[in-house]
């Protein structure tokens, strides 16, 4: 995939994107473990800690790859995009279910935060200049 140009804004924009997955990645597997498995639904066919620690994992490699791996910055904001567009049906069961976790102690709250998932994935698609990569195609 060809590198397209990002403006200093969406440079910014990328780093802090990274920085938020690799400390949402760090939490998987620390200090919120416990927040995130109580957005793991019940039909996912694995331990629910399990799939916390590998979706940790996950997110620390593309809050890393966001931050340094620059010259990938286009696949790599594809590929951070999809992720936050898998996670969703876990955030739509955390409303269905109507479970609390990271404050989220309401539906209206459990609702509005549905409305921000895809924000993340067209945060992710500026930054790393994939849409206009691809809209370049």
């Amino acid at each position: 995939m060809a590198l397209h140009q990002t403006s200093k804004a969406q440079t910014i924009g990328r780093i802090i994107l990274g920085l938020i997955l690799l400390t949402a990645g760090i939490g998987h597997l620390s200090w919120a473990r416990v927040e995130f498995l109580a957005q793991v639904p019940d039909w996912v066919p694995l331990n629910g800690d399990l799939v916390v620690i590998l979706s940790g994992i996950v997110e620390i490699s593309m809050g890393l790859s966001l931050i340094f791996w620059s010259n990938q910055r286009v696949r790599v904001g594809w590929i951070v995009a999809l992720f936050f567009v898998l996670v969703f049906p876990g955030n739509v069961s955390q409303l269905i279910t109507h479970t609390n976790a990271f404050g989220l102690n309401s539906d209206l709250l459990r609702g509005i935060r549905l409305l921000f998932q895809p924000v993340l994935v067209i945060w992710a698609l500026w930054s790393t200049g994939a849409w206009a990569a691809w809209r370049k195609k």
